[in-house]
């Protein structure tokens, strides 16, 4: 006797829609697709779109905001500990995001080194990524003299230590461990700022790992603190 069973659950409004709007980015290419074309694929109306989604750049990253509220609510409750710990235990919050799916991720890598508008649209969702982390930070060093530039700049080292290898690895196609590549990166932010970076072999000057150290001016912009960061884990 076969079980009865219901009908398939359908897939949420938002994910319908990203779908869709993926699939033609793909096939016509961003700017070529309207969002008449993303709901006509999807089969719903112009306002259910931008119900989910202000505009088609938004479409494209449909996870960051998820994502996001997931790293705020982690930092928030990580009140003990090794604070630049905690920022890179945060950080590989948005490496799970890309490794979950690396054919989608490979993908729109891809789509936003073609169009300029998402390169930038990436950017300011990174800046979000980096303030959140940067507001936490500020909490846990309000006791220091510099806590505040501190914050900043750990904070910025984090995400550019994160995005090298997670970049290097989109570029590959997904191929190898994202996972191992960011601790990898990461582990030069902690050698150089966590609670353990004054002592044992990295300040005796022993062990075989590799360690950053940087001395930055506070009057120095944050750009060039993250392009010195970069620069000394080698991204291009």
């Amino acid at each position: 006797m076969t079980e009865a069973r219901g009908p398939a659950k359908k897939a949420p409004m938002r994910e319908v829609l990203a779908q869709a709007a993926f699939q033609l980015f793909l096939e016509r290419g961003f700017e070529q697709t309207t969002v008449d074309d993303i709901v006509a694929r999807a089969g719903v109306g112009r306002r259910s779109f931008f119900r989910y989604f202000p505009s088609k750049e938004d479409a494209v990253f449909p996870d960051h905001e998820s994502c996001l509220a997931d790293m705020t609510a982690f930092l928030d409750a990580a009140d003990g500990g090794d604070p630049v710990e905690a920022v890179c235990d945060a950080a590989r919050i948005v490496l799970r995001m890309y490794a979950t799916n690396p054919e989608f991720s490979v993908q729109r890598y891809r789509l936003t080194q073609e169009v300029p508008g998402l390169r930038t649209y990436e950017l300011s969702v990174v800046r979000r990524y980096e303030r959140t982390m940067a507001g936490y930070l500020r909490g846990r060093y309000a006791d220091y003299e510099d806590g505040s530039l501190r914050a900043e700049v750990i904070a910025a080292a984090v995400v550019a230590a994160h995005n090298n290898a997670l970049r290097s690895w989109l570029r590959s196609g997904g191929d190898g461990d994202a996972e191992a590549a960011v601790d990898h990166a990461l582990e030069l932010v902690r050698n150089s700022w966590g609670s353990g970076a004054a002592d044992g072999e990295a300040a005796a000057g022993g062990g075989d790992d590799e360690v950053v150290v940087m001395v930055v001016s506070k009057r120095a912009p944050m750009w060039r603190v993250v392009q010195r960061v970069e620069s000394a884990l080698g991204q291009d």
